[in-house]
């Protein structure tokens, strides 16, 4: 059994061989990584982990289209010899650590506690900041142990996931957080999802959803431990360089807001820590690699330096001393805000719909 990994990745050196380690105790078989515009040695890192037969690596210098470098990246991954050969696929991002809670922890346990599954949604367990302000060199799932409560009520974003599924030709492309392009009906009414508390998902989950629902359990079998801010001076740097999907836009206290719980506390993902540890130091044992790793360690120090010389960046750096930690917002409060969003969905549906020509309209006479 064959399962891919699919990554992209900027300026993420110093966090990729705790990454790669993780995900291979927890048994990703194959990894296609894809860089673009890095400046701290991201690329050679990648390259090295290619010679060395851990990896597959593609440069994503453009051009991009439309979607987005990200989306880019994955039309490219659609073409790959390591898709086509793959039997489960799951897009992730490096501050994503999948979580697996039955068994010994591993994808084959995943699969036998939900054998009639043909997708798999790992909802997000949102790991807050914790108030830490100082970049250091230890492994993000030792660092951060502060989060989400297992039940969420808002936002919605809290409760997104990504998908692990069955690359059996029912879906044509890779999307960020779920497969795309389902094209032949009784293929994908035979496809069946499921979440990680083994319940069977409804259609809308095959074709449209990007979160699970919220205001309930959802991480019995497995969940995905997301470190979507780290340290405050990571979290500078990550402003730097651009959101994920849509890179143009900065990350300010807003994305930071909705992000960092700070609640609970989860160390579940410590059953992988001596494998991963033993990995990671291996690869480590390679002069070069480690080399090069050192090099994006310090690349991180630096930069952050050369960032507090320039606004806006020096700003954000303050606002974020300044803001306290996320509050959680109750059932029935979460229950209002669903509602007003279900008006305005509405309302600009009938604008829309009041937009078009009179003969395209969905309530025109036969």
């Amino acid at each position: 059994m064959r399962f891919l990994a699919i990554l992209t990745v900027r300026n993420e050196g110093a966090f990729l061989l705790e990454w790669l380690a993780h995900h291979r105790a927890v048994g990703f078989t194959d990894f296609l990584v894809f860089s673009n515009d890095c400046q701290d040695g991201t690329v050679a890192i990648l390259d090295r982990l290619e010679a060395l037969g851990q990896i597959t690596h593609l440069r994503n210098e453009g051009p991009y289209g439309k979607g987005g470098i990200q989306f880019t990246a994955l039309k490219l991954a659609d073409k790959h010899p390591l898709v086509q050969q793959a039997d489960w696929i799951l897009a992730l991002d490096v501050d994503e650590f999948v979580n697996i809670k039955t068994g010994d922890g591993t994808l084959a346990d995943l699969l036998a506690a939900l054998p009639q599954a043909d997708a798999i949604t790992l909802t997000w367990r949102l790991f807050g900041n914790a108030d830490i302000l100082r970049f250091k060199d230890d492994p993000v799932t030792k660092r951060f142990r502060r989060c989400a409560p297992e039940v969420i009520h808002w936002p919605w974003r809290a409760s997104m996931f990504k998908t692990l599924y069955r690359n059996n030709g029912t879906y044509r492309k890779i999307g960020v957080h779920r497969p795309r392009d389902a094209r032949d009906a009784d293929r994908l009414d035979a496809f069946r999802w499921f979440d990680c508390e083994g319940r069977e998902l409804g259609p809308a989950f095959k074709t449209r959803r990007l979160f699970s629902n919220y205001g309930r359990p959802n991480y019995g079998l497995a969940q995905l431990n997301h470190y979507p801010l780290g340290c405050m001076e990571s979290y500078i740097l990550k402003a730097a360089r651009g959101r994920a999907v849509h890179s143009e836009h900065m990350l300010g206290t807003d994305y930071w807001v909705e992000r960092n719980f700070n609640t609970d506390t989860d160390s579940s993902i410590d059953r992988y820590e001596a494998a991963r540890t033993a990995l990671e130091q291996e690869l480590l044992q390679d002069a070069e690699l480690k080399a090069l790793r050192d090099t994006s360690v310090a690349w991180r120090h630096q930069t952050f330096r050369e960032l507090m010389q320039q606004e806006p960046f020096r700003a954000l750096f303050s606002r974020l001393l300044m803001t306290p930690q996320s509050r959680l917002i109750n059932a029935v409060t979460a229950q209002t805000l669903s509602t007003f969003a279900s008006l305005g969905r509405s309302a600009e549906k009938a604008e829309a719909e009041a937009a078009k020509p009179p003969d395209t309209k969905e309530n025109k006479a036969p």
